[in-house]
C-alpha cells in the first residue's frame, strides 16, 4: 500500500471513529464489509464523507454517507444498467439503513462487487 494510500485509509478511518454512536459502530461494519468485498478498492474522502475507488486517481465508485440517515450509494462514475421488471429503466444507485444484519452485509458486498466488477476493463 503507498504511503497516498495510508493517508487515504486514515482519513476515512479517523472520519468514521468521529461520528455518534450508533452511526461509528454501523459505518465501522460497512467499511469492514466494502474492504472484504472489494480489496482492491482505495478508500478515500470524497465531498467530505469516505467513499472507495480503484485507485488514488480515480474518481469514486462507492460513498457512505452519515447525515439523516446512513446511505450507501454508487457515484454517477460507475457504470448503470436498467434494473428491469417491475422497475424498468430505474438505475438502482442508492441504498439507506439504519443498522446492518447478515443479510444488510451480504446485500452490501454484492453491490460493491457489481460495481467494481462493472468497472473492470473488459
Amino acid at each position: 500500500m503507498s504511503s497516498k494510500d495510508e493517508k487515504n485509509l486514515t482519513q476515512v478511518t479517523d472520519k468514521i471513529a468521529k461520528m455518534d454512536e450508533p452511526a461509528r459502530s454501523t459505518m465501522q461494519r460497512v467499511h469492514e464489509v466494502i474492504m472484504a468485498a472489494a480489496p482492491s478498492l482505495k478508500p478515500r474522502i470524497w465531498y467530505g464523507m469516505p467513499a472507495y475507488a480503484k485507485s488514488a486517481s480515480t474518481p469514486a465508485l462507492i460513498t457512505l454517507r452519515n447525515n439523516e440517515r446512513l446511505n450507501l450509494a454508487i457515484t454517477e462514475k460507475a457504470a448503470f444498467r436498467a434494473a428491469g421488471g417491475a422497475d424498468g429503466q430505474l438505475m438502482p444507485a442508492a441504498w439507506y439503513f439504519e443498522s446492518v444484519d447478515d443479510v444488510t452485509e451480504s446485500r452490501i458486498a454484492e453491490i460493491v462487487r457489481s460495481v467494481v466488477d462493472d468497472a473492470e476493463p473488459s
